[in-house]
Order: C-alpha cells, then structure tokens, then sequence
C-alpha cells in the first residue's frame, strides 16, 4: 500500500488522514494507524469528498 496523508487534512499536524488509492480507497487516522482502516469503493469515496467540499 502506497499511504499519503489526504489533501484534505489541516497543514498544522493536527487531525490528519492518510489515504491509500487503487481498486478500493483505503483511509486512516495518522495518529492511530494500528487501529486499522476504512475502505470505499471510489465511488462511494469521491460521493463522500464531494459532500464534506459542499458543506464548507
């Protein structure tokens, strides 16, 4: 898996997600890594950022 911290986070090194993308998007909280993850089908996944960009 090829982990990157999420666009999405704040800059600050405060609450980050790492993001993980291929068939399935696998996302992770970066401070607790060993409590494992959250898969999305891309779909599901770009329905979810587009969501929380609207909220804004």
């Amino acid at each position: 898996m090829n982990w990157h911290k999420s666009s999405y986070s704040g800059g600050n090194g405060g609450d980050c997600v790492e993001v993980a993308e291929g068939q399935e998007v696998l996302v992770r909280d970066t401070q607790n890594r060993e409590l494992g993850h959250l898969g999305f089908v891309p779909e599901e996944w770009a329905a979810l950022v587009q969501a929380l960009h609207t909220e804004k």
